[in-house]
């Protein structure tokens, strides 16, 4: 018993070496989660120890009350870290908290006492700006602030530059109360992202009547989903060999009870923001194809309808799915859609997105890239995805007849893309003279107003009815013959019109 003992007694120095690390760093973790937890308990941010919210409102209060007894006035400055994301994706998270507290420390040093720097989240501070004689005091501390993160910051032996967009508001001309202030700064920070980054903006009044406006058009959006508002508009798309139709593009309509005809260009943007995009797709989607079943029911000669597709839309889990069921719900081949995605939609994750279309091309959907040559700048893609068509962006077609260089690029894109055995349309065709330059360029197809706008569903039928009055009718055979690019290759198809 006793040599046993005496024999574990020999081991009892090397045991210690091996758990004092585990211990130590046990300790470590034990007084930085105490640290952490005791900063959210005094109102300050666990990574950087700054002020944060609920903390910067109490100096904010207080500074409102020295404002009163005195001439000076005060700023709410709201700082947005640009580029914070790809710093996260490609160094890893600590080379982004890295980032936020030497930042911090930064912006500390050249603040001082007398201004406060808080933490509001993530990528966001604030600063209660103090004892200023007006906004050209603060535009001077902005510029100044500006100047101090020009110097790269270095993480992870790289050198990181970033900059900071910020919205600025001032008190007592833009609100009398921290969350007023801090509102309107932010509101000013949107304007100021939106313009581009690293730049800066003070509040106005004009950005709280956009912002109400917007908050008005996303409820009133709300109801127009729910109540059966929208619409679906078609406008043909041309062969310009045969003048013949043998498609259209659905494009969302949105009637308003008040307001008439809401442009898309306004609505479509919150819809994207809000996340209705998807529940709106998914409805283009359906409706698209319940209509084009009712025209062949009622006799009417068979066209593929192209619907547009965004980004979030076409990231969806479900999407597959939904399409499938879609064309099952209305008893179409998949040949009868195309889809229209933008170069960016595609590429934001491009070995996902060459497998979904894929799967779509492989069912037999056309795949089409929208506004092309306004996007993405590499063209690998291009023989990446399986794709049909290629849609001339209508910047390009507008000055076609006025611009050498936009001549130039639109015959680039069509011999680049008959090389790449894809078909070619171009948007925005307003007159005879671009059409005839876009025949002797060999472009496939045409849409615009010179044919016509987008119409309803009715409107449509009756001018698909006069246009095709001199030509013979087209059968399912002659519609589908077009296949898309994976979907399987049979001897019919072998005198396809691509």
């Amino acid at each position: 018993m006793q040599g046993t003992l005496q024999y574990w007694l020999a081991y009892l120095p090397l045991l210690a070496i091996l758990a004092a690390p585990t211990a130590i760093a046990t300790w470590f973790a034990i007084q930085l989660h105490r640290e952490r937890v005791l900063r959210r308990r005094d109102g300050a941010d666990y990574l950087t120890g700054l002020p944060t919210r609920r903390a910067a409102a109490s100096v904010a209060a207080q500074a409102i009350l020295d404002s009163k007894h005195s001439a000076n006035e005060f700023a709410v400055i709201v700082l947005n870290v640009d580029r914070l994301k790809p710093i996260n994706d490609s160094l890893g998270h600590q080379a982004g908290d890295e980032l936020l507290l030497g930042l911090a420390q930064r912006l500390r040093a050249i603040l001082g006492h007398n201004h406060v720097l808080a933490r509001l989240a993530g990528d966001e501070f604030t600063i209660i700006a103090r004892e200023l004689k007006g906004p050209r005091d603060a535009e001077t501390l902005v510029n100044k602030i500006t100047e101090a993160v020009r110097e790269p910051f270095v993480i992870a032996s790289f050198d990181i530059h970033t900059s900071l967009t910020m919205g600025i508001s001032m008190y007592p001309l833009d609100g009398d109360t921290f969350d007023i202030l801090l509102r309107r700064a932010e509101m000013a920070l949107r304007v100021a992202k939106a313009a581009s980054r690293g730049s800066y903006r003070f509040y106005a009044l004009e950005m709280s009547n956009a912002a109400d406006e917007r908050l008005s058009l996303e409820n009133d959006l709300r109801r127009a989903v729910e109540l059966g508002q929208l619409e679906l508009h078609y406008q043909p798309k041309v062969d310009i060999g045969t003048n013949r139709i043998r498609s259209a593009e659905a494009l969302l309509r949105w009637r308003h009870p008040t307001r008439g005809l809401v442009p898309p260009n306004v609505f479509i943007p919150i819809a994207e923001d809000t996340g209705l995009i998807v529940q709106i797709g998914e409805w283009v989607l359906r409706d698209s194809c319940r209509q084009v079943r009712a025209w062949i029911d009622s006799g009417m000669s068979p066209v593929r309808v192209a619907v547009n597709l965004s980004a979030k839309q076409f990231r969806h889990v479900d999407l597959v799915a939904v399409i499938r069921s879609a064309l099952e719900e209305a008893q179409l081949q998949p040949g009868y859609l195309e889809l229209e995605l933008t170069e960016s939609a595609i590429m934001d994750d491009a070995e996902k997105s060459a497998s979904t279309l894929e799967f779509l091309s492989t069912m037999g959907v056309h795949i089409s890239i929208d506004d092309f040559g306004t996007g993405y700048s590499s063209l690998s893609y291009l023989r990446r995805f399986p794709l049909d068509k290629l849609k001339i962006d209508r910047s390009f077609v507008r000055d076609l007849m006025s611009s050498p260089a936009d001549a130039s690029i639109v015959k680039a894109i069509i011999s680049l893309a008959h090389n790449l055995r894809l078909r070619v349309v171009a948007e925005g065709v307003e007159t005879a003279e671009q059409l005839g330059y876009l025949r002797e360029l060999g472009c496939d197809q045409y849409q615009g107003f010179f044919c016509s706008p987008a119409v309803p569903p009715s409107a449509f039928e009756a001018l698909l009815q006069k246009l095709r009055a001199d030509l013979p009718e087209l059968t399912e055979a002659d519609m589908l013959r077009t296949q898309s690019r994976l979907s399987a290759f049979s001897p019919e198809s072998a005198s396809s019109d691509r």
